[in-house]
């Protein structure tokens, strides 16, 4: 059932295999936001686990949280675009299942938007200096991680030191506006939101936050990394040819 009146802040969280950790993700956020403030929307991809059945049954106490089924796992890219076109809110955020931003960062960056008007788009950015990394990532997973920044600025010449923290956050038409014409489905489709916002000069804003790494990552090292420079390749050649 969907709250009586358009909410001010929509949360996307997109979610795969996770039914170790869904349930108390679910019940730190329904803590933290109040029903008439903010909807949550779950986009459930076709998991091997517990995960939709975890989502579905907490749906049914919690009227202000949606469900968005998939049928199929076609990545985290798709789930994500699938939650930021349904989102009624004011304010689209989308953030990971895991929550390795703590909550107490959507104040902050709804209160940037409240101070800022110009602003279109606030990116978490763990390479901010004022950031706050509490857990940090392996070595390897992280060196990757800066290696892939360094590519993606190279190649399609954006500014931004970390394209791919999961949390972020758009005005409600600006969302739906480029996330109506993404293209990807995998990881690498936070590039390619970032490339459309360029294009069309909207304001975009790296703020600090604080990051708690999870060891149960989705990501594959080797496998994703190569999907996504296959992906930015793609944007790149596309950029190039118009």
């Amino acid at each position: 059932m969907l709250p009586t009146k358009r909410p001010s802040l929509s949360i996307v969280i997109p979610a795969y295999n996770e039914a170790g950790r869904l349930g108390q993700s679910l019940e730190e956020l329904t803590r933290f936001f109040k029903v008439e403030e903010a909807e949550i929307l779950l986009v459930i991809e076709k998991s091997t686990d517990r995960t939709l059945a975890i989502a579905e049954e907490f749906a049914t106490r919690h009227p202000h949280v949606r469900v968005l089924a998939q049928s199929a796992q076609r990545g985290k890219g798709h789930a994500v675009k699938t939650g930021m076109l349904a989102a009624e809110g004011e304010i689209v955020f989308y953030m990971d299942a895991d929550l390795s931003v703590p909550l107490q960062s959507v104040t902050t960056f709804l209160d940037f938007f409240d101070r800022t008007p110009s602003a279109s788009i606030l990116i978490g950015s763990r390479q901010h200096p004022e950031s706050d990394i509490v857990t940090a990532q392996g070595w390897l997973r992280r060196s990757m991680g800066q290696t892939f920044n360094h590519l993606v600025r190279l190649f399609s010449g954006i500014p931004w030191r970390d394209t791919q923290c999961g949390f972020k956050a758009f005005r409600r038409e600006v969302a739906r506006e480029l996330f109506s014409l993404q293209t990807l489905d995998g990881f690498a489709f936070d590039v390619e939101i970032l490339l459309l916002a360029r294009q069309r000069d909207l304001r975009i804003v790296e703020l600090p936050v604080v990051w708690q790494n999870s060891v149960d990552s989705k990501v594959h090292i080797v496998r994703d990394s190569l999907r996504m420079m296959r992906d930015i390749w793609r944007l790149r050649s596309r950029k190039s040819s118009r």
